[in-house]
């Protein structure tokens, strides 16, 4: 039975559900995508979330609370069902699901897909037939390895191919010079090919292959390329000795090491690639009651969903369900091209395995909470400690922040960055232009029209005030606040210099603990309304020093510098273009652009200055 508290949308939509296999998106009433899920039959899937509340856990309560409205794409299987789920996910990221720390500033190593491929580091990984490797939590390993396989290899590094001579490279022996046409493209994709050899671990065999080539040179009395085949075998041999063997029957594997407690979750994977542990990966998510289980399948979902190489056995802490397992399992197999197996070891190097890289995870869970860099108090505990701290009667729903900024009085800006339970919440974030002080530096007499701006009609009011900056500041704004009536309105003010907060009526400031999680929330707070306050400032100028600068040009009035602003975005991108550019914008003409066009080559000395 629905419940009957639901909307009168979401019980049209329970009513049509198909009976077919497919994703479905949960949206909330702004249209935000809040969930993602799939289904074997998508009726009795969706329609469970709105049955028996009560034996919910909390996480799906709050989401079911929520949903607005229901997405529903039916798909011709299970896998492709589990593919979209995935797609959609990295798409949407919903608030709801099961999200692994994103990896997006992790760096790859890419093998470009040319005729004469390169080796790059880069933090995009894009869809462009080029070999990805990684990414890398230790951008120096990284590092370490593309400059070793450039010293055993000699690549292309530059870019363009039409040149007359070899660059410098060539002559140092540390490119093959394809841009000039002396290498051929079969022998510079066999060099590729032992380089992707050694990022995939393969390095038995590429010693294998150098040392025959090494043979066949040294036979055909080519003792250069034998010597230069000497030189690579010999690096790759040390390679194979710094890397540890871990396992006796040479295989490729994943050991994904699950570990939580009070702080959060943390997932440890090691790679494994011919029996050699090459490297390791760690992922992070809060502990908000999900089991193990329910991570690790998200786990495999997210990770594999990108990853450039999949092994052909992945070790497990826990099983995800049967049904969930099995399709796994074909979908790994599709994108791997080969059998790809999951399980958990009982015995034997692999259970050793699994256990190393439990330990591992729960370590960096201990560093983190020592470092102080993750609190054992979620934002909500954080925002009750200061209301503690502050000893404040009622919870910290809302906290409002203010922050002026300028250049020597001019563009004067306010900014406005609210937090909810703890939560930066964007969409009430305010800006302002300051009228009172614009011309003059007066920080004081900003934040009173910006407070007063802001409470005189008493609209939704915070239940904490807090100002950016010492007791002046405070005062400023606690005359305004009280003159409107609001005498019951908490204000404190955080100095940036000692992180001290200072409350009226209190003669002494108050100084929290580095690692406090109160201290934490009331300076993000304080940086967010800095660094919105900063941005508005930084656009208005902009965009002052343009009109000031357009002005000087004839033919150029308010309805062309407008669109000439539109177009170009900015000064220097409306330097660099062309007269038929310039022409082509709306409301402009000939005359005018060749005018605007003179007026950046030729102008006066004093014009040059200002344009700088």
């Amino acid at each position: 039975m629905i419940a009957e508290n639901f909307s009168e949308s979401i019980r049209q939509a329970l009513a049509v559900l198909p009976q077919k296999p497919g994703v479905y998106l949960m949206h909330d009433a702004e249209g935000k995508v809040i969930y993602v899920g799939k289904a074997v039959i998508l009726k009795n899937r969706v329609r469970s979330y709105f049955r028996n509340l009560a034996s919910h856990t909390p996480k799906v309560k709050a989401m079911v609370a929520k949903i607005a409205e229901i997405e529903t794409i039916v798909t011709s299987s299970e896998v492709e069902a589990l593919i979209l789920e995935c797609n959609l996910i990295k798409k949407y990221r919903p608030r709801y699901n099961i999200m692994l720390k994103d990896d997006k500033t992790y760096p790859y190593l890419k093998v470009t897909n040319e005729d004469f491929p390169r080796l790059l580091m880069t933090r995009r990984k894009q869809k462009d037939g080029a070999r990805y490797y990684g990414p890398y939590a230790d951008a120096g390993a990284m590092h370490a390895t593309a400059k070793l396989l450039k010293k055993m290899f000699p690549l292309r590094t530059c870019r363009n191919m039409n040149v007359d001579r070899p660059c410098l490279n060539y002559h140092i022996k540390r490119c093959l010079a394809p841009c000039a046409g002396l290498v051929s493209q079969a022998e510079y994709a066999g060099m590729i090919k032992s380089v992707c050899m050694v990022l995939d671990g393969k390095t038995t065999k590429l010693e294998r292959d150098l040392k025959k080539r090494m043979q066949e040179a040294a036979e055909e009395y080519a003792f250069e390329e034998a010597a230069r085949l000497r030189d690579q075998l010999q690096a790759v041999t040390k390679l194979n000795e710094e890397q540890k063997a871990v396992t006796n029957n040479g295989g490729d594997m994943d050991v994904v090491g699950f570990s939580q407690d009070m702080t959060g979750i943390c997932l440890q994977l090691f790679f494994i690639r011919q029996g050699k542990l090459l490297g390791r990966e760690s992922f992070f998510l809060p502990n908000d009651g999900e089991t193990e289980q329910a991570v690790v399948t998200a786990f495999l979902k997210q990770y594999y969903n990108d990853a450039s190489y999949i092994p052909k056995e992945i070790v497990l802490t826990v099983l995800p369900e049967e049904e969930e397992q099995q399709l796994l399992k074909i979908w790994l197999t599709e994108r791997a091209g080969r059998k790809v197996e999951l399980f958990v070891p009982q015995r034997g190097t692999k259970r050793d395995l699994l256990q190393m890289a439990k330990e591992n995870a729960q370590k960096l869970l201990d560093e983190r909470l020592r470092k102080g860099s993750l609190s054992l108090k979620d934002d909500v505990q954080a925002a009750e400690e200061l209301q503690r701290i502050l000893g404040l009667e009622h919870s910290l729903e809302r906290m409002d922040c203010f922050d002026i900024s300028h250049t020597q009085g001019s563009e004067t800006v306010a900014s406005m960055t609210v937090f909810r339970n703890g939560t930066a919440s964007k969409k009430d974030y305010r800006k302002f232009k300051i009228r009172s002080a614009e011309g003059k530096p007066d920080d004081f007499k900003s934040m009173q029209e910006v407070v007063y701006r802001r409470y005189k009609d008493y609209e939704d009011l915070p239940n904490l005030v807090v100002i950016d900056g010492g007791k002046g500041q405070l005062s400023s704004a606690l005359e305004v606040i009280r003159g409107l009536g609001l005498h019951d309105l908490p204000v404190v003010s955080l100095a940036e210099r000692e992180e001290e907060i200072f409350v009226p009526g209190r003669s002494e400031s108050i100084y929290l603990n580095r690692d406090s999680a109160a201290l934490h929330l009331i300076q993000r707070i304080r940086d967010e309304a800095h660094r919105f306050a900063i941005t508005y400032h930084r656009k208005l100028r902009s965009k002052r020093n343009m009109v000031s600068i357009l002005d000087h040009v004839e033919g150029i009035g308010p309805k062309r510098r407008q669109e000439l602003w539109k177009a170009f975005k900015s000064l220097e991108a409306m330097k660099q273009a062309s007269v038929e550019e310039l022409a082509a914008v709306e409301s402009m003409n000939k005359v005018a652009a060749q005018s605007l066009y003179d007026f950046f080559r030729l102008a006066l000395p004093e014009k040059k200055e200002a344009l700088r």
